[in-house]
């Protein structure tokens, strides 16, 4: 992979794992969590849809590597709901 589809495939990421914090209602951090995030969530959407045995919906093809954007976002928005229950679970009241 070159460095420019990896720029694009970090920018992708970015986006989703942003699409996901906005939905969730939490936000972890800035750019590099949001990078962070979007990674997770398409491992944690791409689990969930084979578990289930749904679909590859909205998957972005950059130099031969699959990005599933739809699983990205949906397993990102999960991702930022568990660490915000986390987060303000174990801060004191």
């Amino acid at each position: 992979m070159t460095i420019g589809g990896f720029l694009v495939l970090l920018l992708i990421a970015a986006i989703c794992g942003s699409i996901g914090q906005a939905i969730a209602g939490y936000s972890l951090g800035g750019c590099l969590v949001s990078i962070a995030v979007g990674f997770i969530g398409a491992l944690i959407g791409q689990w969930l849809a084979a578990a289930l045995s749904l679909p590859s919906v909205l998957t972005v093809h950059i130099q031969g590597k699959a990005f599933p954007i739809l699983w990205a976002i949906i397993g990102a928005v999960i991702f930022t709901f568990l660490v915000g229950l986390i987060r303000q679970g174990l801060r004191p009241r």
